[in-house]
């Protein structure tokens, strides 16, 4: 199984793990914290157990789905009540499959440590285009008008989903203290969710200004994929049905996929 083990490991690791730290610890209730959820499971779906994701959305009635790992990255639809595949594109095998997010008619995807994406028509998968950036591609979303990607650092970058080139970034933060390791990202009612890599924590960002404005605690999940988890990996993947205000859930090598509902915590004084 690969793992990112990278010389900045350990500043991600501080980063990521401090956010579950701060689901464990806050008591006080200001204007200043992060809301802090837990979860209800709506709904279980069946999920591909051999799908390391990384990238997760919701379309038109189907999921589609981002995987990486050499030689085994692809492009996904995905049927929602079975889990069943309905249509994959195998990446090159000499790129690690990241992030993917929808554009009009196309479907955009990144690539972990290559500095390269490709745009794909949503319904045929046929490669329509190319692109290039700088540094590692993680996690993406879009909001209407911008691409909206992580990299592994506290960074959020913007992009013009026409040309794919940068057009801004801003750094997370909550407490005054940066929050790298974003990892999958999805859009949601004007705020970026983004798994916080090797954590059961997701942060909820005001993208104008980099602050966490909640973090939904999803310690307790992993409980519900079964006696056997030795193959399973961290949590992500996020997508929202914005239709019906559907929230679902799932992690790499993850046998389910779950839709959840969020439950603010009131925090003693």
């Amino acid at each position: 199984m690969r793992k990112r083990f990278e010389p900045c490991l350990k500043a991600w690791l501080r980063a990521a793990f401090s956010a579950l730290a701060v689901v464990s610890s806050f008591s006080v209730a200001s204007a200043a914290q992060p809301r802090i959820y837990g979860y209800e499971i709506v709904k279980e779906y069946p999920h591909d157990p051999s799908a390391f994701t990384q990238g997760l959305f919701f379309q038109n009635g189907y999921l589609y789905e981002g995987t990486g790992q050499y030689g085994e990255s692809s492009l996904r639809r995905v049927e929602l009540e079975t889990g069943k595949v309905l249509k994959r594109h195998h990446l090159p095998d000499n790129v690690f499959g990241e992030g993917v997010a929808p554009w009009k008619g196309d479907i955009v995807a990144l690539t972990w440590k290559n500095g390269a994406g490709f745009v794909f028509d949503a319904d045929s998968f046929e490669k329509e285009r190319d692109f290039t950036y700088d540094g590692e591609g993680w996690g993406l979303t879009q909001d209407g008008a911008r691409l909206i990607m992580s990299d592994g650092t506290a960074d959020l970058r913007f992009l013009d989903p026409e040309t794919l080139n940068e057009t801004g970034r801003v750094t997370v933060t909550y407490g005054g203290k940066t929050l790298g390791a974003l990892n999958e990202l999805e859009w949601i009612d004007g705020e970026v969710f983004a798994n916080v890599w090797r954590t059961d924590v997701i942060a909820r960002i005001d993208p104008e200004t980099g602050d966490v404005v909640g973090l939904i605690d999803m310690r307790g999940l992993r409980d519900r994929l079964g006696p056997d988890t030795a193959g399973v990996d961290v949590l992500n993947g996020i997508a929202w049905d914005a239709q019906t205000g559907r929230l679902f859930v799932t992690g790499k090598y993850w046998p389910k996929l779950f839709e959840i509902r969020l439950v603010e915590r009131k925090l003693s004084k």
